[in-house]
């Protein structure tokens, strides 16, 4: 099968790879039709984790079954599924309290499993033509009759729609809330369009890319340019001083200041400033524990130097992890079917597998007009 392999910091190539099968009675086999480049898999891009070479990238994808083990019962061959980033087992004390991103199986002596990432057990991506899907009753969600005709949509339900929404159940988010996101890539965006379905009555989208703040408006955002770095005034002075009731932390530890350089605190701090007191800050953007790349001494550690004296005198709350996808895609993609979220509306490039290269290196340069890359392997 052809795939794309990491051969190390910035040098990714679609290879003869040899084809994914099934390995246990549990697996599911499935023939990708489309997989995502995600802001994720850029850390590992860049060498900035401990990605081995040789490996298959690839952690959002969608794909029909082609294959089934002898003790699948629920999804059969044909099935259109879509599949959470995270590999859970279904039986662990996590993945039983619907924590299915912390699973205690299938990556063990970790919490928490997924496809083609560092650090996340050893399973081959699906920036590929073949992907191995293991405990496959549970990790498959089998799409409607319209998952052909909304593909492009139904494939975000792997990582970055549910992604977005857990930021804003993390902030504890309610209808009627006003809701700052720091972030207007394709999971603060997805974030926006959270927010909205549950009902806030308005959302701050803080950026500095505008090709990406024109598309948080779209949804009906308020796009805050942060250009000039002052984003914090901005939500404030449109808050009457207060601030929003709760916010959204959807950048991670390479988050950038108005001159591009690294400052890995910055959005952390920015929303202990843009958020009221008493609000909720929910943080899904990476942070890793160690990060040797880094140009700040605690970054290299995962440490940040956060204003918590200040966090903890305006009595705020934060909740922070990878979302638990399953915890939220089978009622996400109701949404999609009901025409109630299109959250393909942020794709800005539909490509074949074998141009994954080139899209690398464009969307890791944050090129204008690059939000969001769809690899189409069949193609």
């Amino acid at each position: 099968m052809k795939a794309l392999v990491y051969n190390g910091p910035c040098d990714v190539q679609v290879k003869e790879m040899p084809d994914a099968t099934i390995e246990k009675p549990t697996d599911v086999l499935v023939r990708i039709t489309t997989t995502n480049i995600c802001g994720s898999d850029l850390h590992m891009y860049e060498g900035r984790t401990e990605m081995e070479t040789g490996r298959i990238l690839g952690h959002e994808n969608m794909g029909e079954v082609i294959a089934v083990g002898k003790a699948v019962d629920r999804v059969k061959v044909g099935d259109m599924v879509c599949l959470p980033f995270n590999i859970g087992c279904g039986f662990c004390e996590n993945c039983e309290r619907g924590l299915s991103g912390f699973c205690l199986t299938c990556n063990p002596g970790s919490a928490g499993a997924a496809y083609g990432f560092a650090g996340m057990g050893p399973y081959s991506g699906g920036q590929a033509e073949l992907l191995r899907v293991p405990y496959g009753d549970y990790n498959c969600l089998v799409l409607p009759e319209d998952a052909r005709e909304k593909e492009n949509d139904y494939v975000m339900l792997s990582d970055i729609f549910p992604t977005g929404y857990h930021a804003t159940e993390l902030a504890q988010m309610k209808a009627g809330d006003s809701v700052v996101i720091y972030g207007a890539g394709p999971v603060g965006l997805m974030a926006a369009t959270s927010a909205f379905v549950k009902g806030a009555s308005r959302v701050f989208v803080v950026d500095a890319h505008k090709d990406r703040l024109a598309l948080a408006e779209k949804i009906g955002a308020i796009a805050i340019d942060d250009t000039e770095g002052t984003g914090v005034e901005q939500i404030k002075e449109l808050t009457g001083g207060q601030g929003a009731d709760c916010g959204c932390e959807c950048v991670g530890y390479q988050c950038c200041n108005m001159h591009g350089k690294e400052v890995p605190n910055l959005t952390m701090n920015n929303l202990v400033q843009a958020v009221k007191p008493t609000g909720g800050i929910g943080v899904v953007g990476v942070f890793l524990p160690q990060d040797p790349g880094a140009q700040d001494e605690l970054a290299k550690e995962g440490k940040l130097a956060f204003d918590f004296g200040q966090f903890w005198f305006k009595g705020q709350r934060i909740g922070t992890g990878q979302a638990n996808v399953k915890a939220y895609n089978r009622r996400l993609a109701k949404l999609i079917q009901a025409g109630r979220a299109t959250p393909s509306m942020i794709v800005s490039h539909e490509l074949p597998l074998a141009q994954a290269p080139e899209a690398y290196e464009k969307f890791d340069k944050r090129a204008e007009g690059w939000t969001k890359v769809i690899l189409k392997p069949g193609k």
